[in-house]
């Protein structure tokens, strides 16, 4: 387990990467994650989806997943991107997510910790992401991570919309 030994949990959490057998379980966080964000819901065939991005020779995205009990009980998920600007790979922080009972107790920054660690070990100078403006508390958490926060509007532009073409 990649851990900080700053960090004093509660209850003893421990960080891996997700498995085949932990995709119901992923997809049942990932769609907790979506209502909290005030998201769409994510598409009905997601365990399959996910399972062909995840367990693949090179995986599009990596997931790391806190356990505790034998219970996932948050995630993280992470791909390299590229910078023009910079001419250089940077990780990309998809989502990190907690269920509330386990807020608060250091899992989060365990999870922070296994993507930096694993980003740098893949070769990324740089760790980005966002969050709604309005979750207060990740970014207060962020911020404690010594992340700084860049002032930009995020734009999704539906693709399959038939009514573009």
């Amino acid at each position: 387990m990649l851990a900080d030994p700053r960090i004093r949990l509660t209850r003893s959490v421990s960080i891996r990467p997700a498995g085949v057998d932990d995709l119901p379980e992923l997809v049942e966080l990932i769609r907790e994650h979506a209502r909290y964000e005030r998201a769409n819901e994510p598409r009905p065939d997601l365990e399959t989806a996910l399972a062909a991005w995840l367990f693949v020779p090179r995986p599009r995205v990596r997931v790391l997943v806190a356990v505790q009990n034998d219970a996932l009980v948050g995630y993280a998920s992470w791909s390299l991107e590229a910078s023009t600007w910079q001419a250089a790979e940077y990780a990309h922080l998809d989502c990190l997510y907690l269920r509330e009972a386990t807020r608060g107790r250091g899992a989060g920054r365990l999870l922070m910790g296994a993507v930096e660690a694993e980003a740098r070990a893949a070769g990324a100078g740089e760790l980005q992401w966002q969050t709604p403006t309005w979750n207060e508390g990740a970014i207060r958490f962020y911020r404690r991570t010594g992340a700084r926060d860049d002032a930009k509007a995020r734009f999704t532009l539906a693709l399959t919309d038939p009514s573009r073409t």
